[in-house]
C-alpha cells in the first residue's frame, strides 16, 4: 500500500546547494578543522541569507533529500550483509547528536532520529516532518548536523572521505540525463 509521505509525492528541493554546504563540513573536518572556517562560514552564512523563503524551504527540502538519499544507500548497504539499516544507524546518530549539547538542543533529536527512520522504511522525511508544522529555527542545526553525520557513516563505511559527495552527484548527473 503506498502512502501518502511516500518520496514520490515530495518536493525535492535544492539538492545541489544541501550538498555544497554538507560537503564543504566533511572537507573542513577532514582538513582537521573542528570548527567552521570563519570565511567559509561568512560565505555560507551569506548564501543562506541570500535564499530568501522560498530558497530556504527549498534547501531544507534538498536536506532532506540528501537524507532520504544516504539512508535509502545505507538501507541497501546494510540488507547486502543481513542487517537492519534502523538498528546500525539510528543509535550511533542518536549518540553522535546527544555528544553535542552545545549546539543541539536535547528536544530537537527525537525528530532527527524520526527523519531517519522515516527515511530508512522508505518514507519522505520532509513530508513525515511537515505533519508537526512547521520547521523550527532550533531545527535547523540538528537537521545540518543529521545530514553530516549521515555523509560521514557513509564515508567510514566505504573508506572513501568523498564518497557520499560522488553519489549525490552521480544521482544528480544521472537525473540530469534522463
Amino acid at each position: 500500500m503506498s502512502s501518502s509521505y511516500g518520496p514520490q509525492h515530495s518536493p525535492v528541493g535544492d539538492v545541489g546547494a544541501a550538498l555544497m554546504m554538507i560537503d564543504s563540513r566533511l572537507k573542513g573536518i577532514h582538513d582537521g578543522r573542528t570548527e567552521a572556517d570563519p570565511e567559509q562560514q561568512a560565505l555560507i552564512d551569506q548564501f543562506t541569507a541570500s535564499l530568501g523563503p522560498k530558497g530556504a524551504n527549498d534547501l531544507l527540502d534538498g536536506a532532506c533529500t540528501l537524507i532520504y538519499m544516504f539512508m535509502t544507500w545505507l538501507r541497501k548497504a546494510h540488507e547486502d550483509h543481513d542487517k537492519d539499516v534502523i538498528e546500525y544507524v539510528v543509535p550511533s546518530l542518536v549518540a553522535s547528536l546527544r555528544m553535542m549539547p552545545k549546539s543541539i538542543r536535547p528536544e530537537a533529536i527525537p525528530t532527527m532520529a524520526g527523519l531517519v527512520i522515516a527515511a530508512g522504511t522508505g518514507l519522505s522525511p520532509n513530508l513525515w516532518r511537515k505533519q508537526y508544522g512547521s520547521w523550527t529555527e532550533e531545527e535547523m542545526t540538528p537537521l545540518e548536523a543529521t545530514t553530516f553525520l549521515l555523509a560521514e557513516h557513509i564515508n567510514r563505511i566505504t573508506e572513501d572521505p568523498d564518497f557520499a559527495t560522488h553519489l549525490i552527484s552521480e544521482a544528480l548527473t544521472n537525473a540530469d540525463e534522463d
